[in-house]
C-alpha cells in the first residue's frame, strides 16, 4: 500500500527512493526517460536521477543528442521509475529545462575522469562509422589531458535538465491485479491534489 499521509509528492517519492537505494540490486537511479518532438512523435530511454532539487527531478546528456533536440522542440517530458524489489513504480510529468552551468560544472566535475572524457568523446546520437572511431577520440583525448592534475573542462555541449513536475503518480502491486494508486496534480498556484485512481 502507498502511505497517503504525504501532502507533497516529492516527499513520497523520498520515502520510496530511500528504499529502493537500501533494496535494489540493480541501479535505483536508472528511470525512463520519454519526450516527443515538435510533430508528437515520442521516444524513450534510461537515463539516470543525479538529484531531486529545487522540487525538481535532474539528469545530465549531451545538449546536441536526439532528447536534447526534441526537447527543444517539446520542452513536456515524462519519466518512469520502477523499483521491482518494492513493486513500486512512480510516473512524473512535467516542463523541462536546462539546469543551471553551475551546477553542471559541479556534477561534471564528480564524474571519473574516464567519463568526463567520453562526454567529450562522443557526439551523442550521430551516426559512427566505426567503434574504433570512437575509442580513437577517446585516447587522443586521454593524451591530451594526461596531466592527472589538470581537471577536465565541462564541455558547453553537455549537461543537466530539469524536469519539474505537474503530475505524479504512485503505483504499488497488490494481489489479484488490485493495484494502489495515488496520484498528486499541481494547479497554477503550485498546491498539490491527490486522488486515488483505479488500477
Amino acid at each position: 500500500m502507498i502511505p497517503d499521509s504525504h501532502a507533497d509528492p516529492i516527499e513520497l517519492f523520498e520515502h520510496f527512493f530511500t528504499q529502493a537505494r537500501a533494496h535494489e540490486p540493480h541501479d535505483p537511479t536508472a528511470v525512463a526517460l520519454a519526450t516527443a518532438d515538435g510533430a508528437g512523435r515520442p521516444s524513450v530511454r534510461m537515463v539516470l536521477l543525479k538529484g531531486v532539487d529545487q522540487g525538481s527531478f535532474v539528469f545530465f546528456t549531451n545538449y546536441e543528442s536526439r532528447k536534447a533536440e526534441q526537447l527543444a522542440e517539446n520542452r513536456h517530458a515524462a519519466l518512469c521509475f520502477y523499483w521491482p524489489k518494492l513493486s513500486v513504480q512512480v510516473r512524473v510529468e512535467g516542463l523541462v529545462e536546462k539546469v543551471e552551468a553551475a551546477d553542471s560544472d559541479a556534477y561534471f566535475a564528480t564524474r571519473p575522469r574516464g567519463s568526463q572524457l567520453a562526454a567529450w568523446a562522443s557526439r551523442q546520437s550521430a551516426r559512427l562509422a566505426s567503434r574504433e572511431l570512437l575509442l580513437k577520440r577517446f585516447h587522443e583525448l586521454e593524451a591530451r589531458h594526461a596531466d592527472q592534475s589538470l581537471p577536465v573542462p565541462r564541455p558547453a555541449f553537455w549537461g543537466g535538465y530539469r524536469v519539474k513536475p505537474s503530475r505524479i503518480e504512485f503505483w504499488a502491486s497488490e494481489t489479484f491485479r488490485m493495484h494502489d494508486r495515488l496520484l498528486y496534480e499541481r494547479d497554477e498556484q503550485g498546491q498539490w491534489t491527490r486522488s486515488k485512481l483505479y488500477p
